[in-house]
């Protein structure tokens, strides 16, 4: 996915990069990925961040990361000690290595597989989510109308906790009324969110 420059990426090495796990379980370990169009983890800091406003929610939740790409954000909740996880991505490359990283940690609550995620949305049964994060591709529009088939085919849990990483400020993005935004960051060029879904329509 084209993505602004990540200064706190690891250089590649004959086309390979490396993400580091930050807390939980699997604590400091570094795990390789290829250097591909996308595949790009959320920035060491920005994670740390976000797992810290999280802090209470993540052990024992369901997770959903529909655009998986490195599987830095994926991994990092299943390190603390999230219940199950299922991630999607359209690239076999960035999939096939998701796998072999959950076979090489042993970890056997993460399921991965190659789809679109938005047909995968609309068309599969539903399961309720607590944590879902967002990390589409930029300059396709690809937000409102995945956060809108999250709510209106039922994947989030009641209070379920959304991650949303943009090139507009959360406040434009339109999404849907019963989100209360909770944390924002930006960093660079990109906007980084939690919010808060709520039962009731807050708009």
């Amino acid at each position: 996915m084209a993505r602004p420059s990540n200064p706190s990426k690891k250089p590649a090495h004959n086309g390979v990069n490396q993400l580091r796990i930050i807390g939980g379980e699997w604590r400091s370990r570094r795990l390789s990925f290829p250097d591909a169009p996308g595949l790009r983890p959320t920035p060491d800091r920005v994670r740390e961040t976000l797992f810290n406003w999280l802090a209470p929610y993540v052990a024992g939740a369901k997770v959903l990361d529909p655009f998986a790409g490195s599987g830095a954000l994926f991994l990092e909740a299943l390190s603390r000690g999230a219940a199950m996880g299922q991630a999607l991505d359209a690239s076999n490359v960035a999939v096939s290595s998701l796998k072999e990283h959950l076979g090489t940690l042993r970890c056997t609550v993460g399921q991965v597989q190659t789809a679109d995620a938005l047909r995968y949305l609309d068309s599969q049964p539903a399961t309720a989510f607590d944590l879902v994060f967002l990390d589409p591709p930029f300059n396709q529009n690809l937000l409102p109308t995945v956060c809108a088939l999250l709510e209106e085919r039922q994947w989030l849990a009641e209070d379920a906790w959304v991650y949303t990483e943009s090139e507009s400020a959360p406040s434009t993005l339109g999404l849907p009324g019963n989100w209360r935004l909770h944390r924002e960051q930006k960093s660079g060029r990109v906007y980084y969110a939690l919010w808060q879904r709520l039962t009731k329509d807050i708009g």
